[in-house]
């Protein structure tokens, strides 16, 4: 089965503060913070929507083509994809731009702070179906470009190509329209509870409509 993997490829540059941010920030002076955190090290290792699932699908045995840009700094990611045997082939290089980069500082709590620059993930990248039939094709859809996000569901549907609609992190760049456009014919809806929330509000939609928009809804609920 050809499993199409789309969303973001990105650098994660993970940091570990040994303490915890509440101790930290003044609840009220949160209109003018001006703070530093001295953390342990620096790790950085290829992530993104895309790369991750396509990694996981890659672990349980599967052949997955990941559909994504990256930027000119995308020789250590296309290393690591070619030694865990993925599929770079749809991959779209944007030479315009650096690979999108997240920065993230975790406090011994677990609470994390962001800072997330999209770099080649701004461009659009075309998606390769020409050869893809409906019986042997499935799409996961991940937070990535929003044009592709949409401009993918559409062409799934119209190709009859099954796919599952996670629309994550990528959710406050939603209206609603599009939102309920994209689920709507969807196989499979998967989110978080907040983020199943959101949907909800942004949309105006109940469990019970979302249900007649897609076959399934997933919803994690973290440590319950």
């Amino acid at each position: 089965m050809k499993i199409f993997v789309s969303g973001s490829l990105a650098y994660d540059r993970i940091m570990d503060f040994p303490g915890r941010f509440s101790d930290h920030i003044m609840p009220d002076k949160l209109h003018m913070i001006n703070i530093s955190f001295a953390v342990n090290g620096i790790v950085e290792r290829p992530g993104g929507t895309a790369g991750n699932i396509a990694y996981a699908l890659r672990l349980l045995g599967e052949d997955p083509t990941i559909v994504a840009a990256i930027g000119r700094d995308y020789h250590p990611y296309f290393d690591w994809l070619d030694d865990k045997g993925l599929d770079r082939s749809a991959v779209h290089i944007v030479d315009e731009e650096a690979t999108a980069c997240a920065h993230i500082i975790t406090d011994m709590a677990d609470n994390q702070i962001t800072a997330f620059n999209p770099g080649a993930m701004k461009r659009p990248s075309p998606l390769p179906i020409d050869n893809s039939h409906p019986g042997d094709s499935i799409a996961i859809i991940g937070p990535g470009n929003l044009e592709d996000m949409i401009n993918y569901s559409q062409q799934f549907r119209d190709l009859d190509i099954r796919y599952i609609f996670d629309p994550g992190q990528s959710l406050p760049l939603w209206e609603s329209g599009p939102l309920a456009n994209a689920i709507r014919g969807s196989h499979i809806l998967v989110s978080n509870d907040y983020e199943l929330a959101l949907i909800k509000e942004k949309t105006g939609l109940t469990d019970d409509a979302l249900l007649r928009l897609t076959g399934a809804v997933i919803t994690t609920k973290g440590e319950e």
